[in-house]
Order: C-alpha cells, then structure tokens, then sequence
C-alpha cells in the first residue's frame, strides 16, 4: 500500500518546480543551515569522507559544493590494462549496477520484465542504430556517493543532445515500476567517438536532481529543454579515460552505451556496488 502511494505521487507531483526549489536550497551559503543539512545527510546516509579532498563537512561553501566535492588524487586507481588501454571500458561513477548487458535488437533492460529501446533514450533512431548490437551498463548513484562523472574510456566529443522530460526518481524502487523510466526523463546525451566506435554516456536527470553539468559547457541543465536540443561538436574536446566529464548536482543515474559489444568482467551484475575506475569489460 506504501509503495503504491509513493508511486502515484511520483506521477502526480510538479517534478520541475520542486527540483528548481532544490536547486536554490542546494547552493544556500547561511552557515547555520548549509552546515545543518550537510551533517544531517552524511550521517544519514553514512557518508565516507576519507577519500576526499577536503573532509572538513564545515569547509564547504553550500550542499552542492559538498554534494559535487572533488577526491584526493589516487583514490581511484583506473583498472586498464598498460599493454591494451583501449580495450578497456571503466566504471564512469561510483554507485552501484542498474543493470548491465548487451544491448538486443536495439532495446536495453531496465529491470527484470522491463526494458525500453535506444532510439527512446537517445531521441534519436538513426543514432541508436549503431548501438543495436552493442552493450549497456547503468549506474545508480545514491546520496552518499561521489556525485561526478568521468569517461569509460577514452573519447573525443562528437554530439550532445539535451532531451526533454519527466524528473522521477531513479531510485530502485521506481526503476523496477515505472515502464521506460530512463527513456521518460530529461537527460543529457554525450556521444564520444572513441578507438572502438562510438561510446554513448547518457546523464539522466531526476527530481531533485535535475541540474547537471559538463566540463565542456559548465551547467547544462537548468534550464530545462522545451525540445531536443542536439549539438554538433567539432572544437577537439578529448578526454582520456578517467577524465571528468561532468557531474549531477545531487545523485542520479549515467547509462554506458558501446557500438561495440563488450565482454563484461563475471561479477558485474544487477546491485553490485562500484566504483569509479573499476573495469566494467573489455571491447571483444
């Protein structure tokens, strides 16, 4: 019953409106409240603070600048094989596995009994023809997690489409109920051309967390896209793999999409908590 409610107010609550609140609350700079919310969430949600660079909870200017905050150097060593780093794809978050796989016939699961198609996800059917045989991976990104984005692999940035939507929860829970959840929210779409073809990394949006950026053009979202907006890139941004790329202003959900077919490491499977850095596979 719980559960049912919580469903039907995802369908019913004004997404963008709550989402812009958060933003606004997110980036307050009055000490007695930023420090408050800051202490709260980590104790919450058991933050580990150990591997940033400033583990101070005091030291940040706003909850956003804790939520985005930066790691110290070395604490996450990139698994990529020195006599083959091409071959590798790596974890672009830490979290953990959505769900991971091939993608057949063009449709990538979403959960058990649900899938959606590329095409949905990248708004755009003849792009999402050359991923029709590829491979897939998603990754959930809690509260307590590390909140920015790097590059599965190495990449220049070829095409971006900003894709409008709805900004419901990515949490478990919603991503097992609502059908195509991935496909129906705002989301970013970054298209890599790479050494083994094309690499898709889509940064979905949510409620509460619908402000993404990327190192390329800075805050992306909001203002939220009245329609695709899709960009052709040709200013040489390359990336090497571990390279930030971007980052979610609160937790969310990045989707790894390969042209070609990856063999994925035996244990990556559905709930496995990860890492950025950690090998997801290798291009076969």
């Amino acid at each position: 019953m719980k559960r049912d409610l919580a469903l039907a107010l995802q369908y019913g609550l004004p997404h963008r409106l709550l989402s812009r609140l958060m933003y606004y609350f997110m980036r307050c700079e009055w000490r007695w409240l930023k420090n408050l919310t800051i202490r709260q969430i980590a104790m919450r949600f058991n933050v580990d603070m150990s591997d940033a660079l400033e583990p101070d909870l005091a030291a940040y200017p706003s909850f956003n600048a804790f939520f985005t905050r930066a790691l110290r150097p070395g604490a996450r060593p990139l698994e990529i094989d020195a006599d083959a780093p091409h071959r590798n794809v790596i974890c672009p978050a830490d979290g953990a596995i959505s769900q991971a796989g091939p993608i057949r016939e063009g449709r990538i699961l979403q959960a058990k009994g649900m899938d959606y198609t590329a095409a949905e996800l990248l708004g755009d059917e003849q792009l999402a023809q050359r991923f029709a045989e590829g491979s897939f991976a998603t990754v959930y990104l809690s509260p307590r997690d590390y909140h920015r984005l790097h590059m599965p692999c190495e990449g220049t940035l070829v095409r971006t489409l900003h894709v409008p939507g709805r900004l419901f929860s990515v949490a478990t829970w919603t991503a097992e109920s609502i059908p195509r959840l991935f496909a129906r929210n705002e989301r970013l779409v970054c298209i890599f051309d790479t050494p083994n073809g094309l690499v898709a990394q889509v940064l979905v949006g949510a409620i509460f967390v619908s402000s993404i950026d990327t190192v390329w053009s800075g805050t992306v979202t909001p203002p939220y896209a009245p329609r695709i907006i899709d960009q052709s890139h040709s200013n040489g941004v390359k990336l090497a793999a571990g390279a930030e790329m971007g980052r979610f202003n609160m937790g969310s959900t990045v989707i790894v999409l390969t042209e070609k077919a990856l063999r994925f490491d035996g244990d990556i499977a559905a709930a496995l908590p990860v890492k950025m850095g950690r090998r997801l596979g290798v291009f076969e």
